[in-house]
């Protein structure tokens, strides 16, 4: 599922967003990609479209300390944890991303999830929210992901 989010990111990031469900999945078949992982991406991708942002308020005005339930303990590694409480703290997501990135990478049903793959979340959790994402950010979320594919 994870080289169709980066497939997405890297043929519509210019375009704004990606195709319809029907026409993105004939690409993604047509790219080489599994039926199993396209269903796979489609409906994560459907549920971060639908996102409640009701659920989740403007913004979080607070100086307390976020502690992981044992659920989130479980689905992402303490790599990725600290990369996320990073992010946040250096203010290149909010408070209220940060959650949304919880919540896609707890979606996901995956033990111990890796700094790669929650940096993939990340950039796609923000490419979602909006239109114009910061260069140096892109940069941060892809780099590893890139340098470990050429290896």
């Amino acid at each position: 599922m994870f080289e169709i989010l980066m497939y997405l990111f890297e043929s519509y990031f210019d375009a704004g967003s990606y195709p319809e469900a029907d026409k993105l999945t004939r690409k993604l078949t047509a790219a080489g990609f599994e039926d199993e992982e396209i269903s796979e991406a489609l409906t994560w991708l459907s549920a971060l479209q639908h996102q409640d942002l009701d659920g989740y308020p403007g913004t979080i005005e607070h100086s307390g300390i976020r502690h992981f339930a044992a659920l989130e303990l479980d689905a992402i590694s303490i790599e990725a944890r600290d990369f996320l409480f990073l992010t946040h703290a250096q203010g290149l997501i909010t408070t209220v991303e940060r959650e949304m990135i919880i919540d896609r990478a707890v979606a996901l049903q995956q033990k111990n999830l890796g700094l790669d793959k929650l940096k993939l979340i990340m950039l796609m959790v923000l490419w979602n929210r909006h239109k114009d994402l910061d260069a140096l950010l892109i940069e941060e979320l892809l780099t590893p992901l890139h340098t470990k594919q050429l290896h």
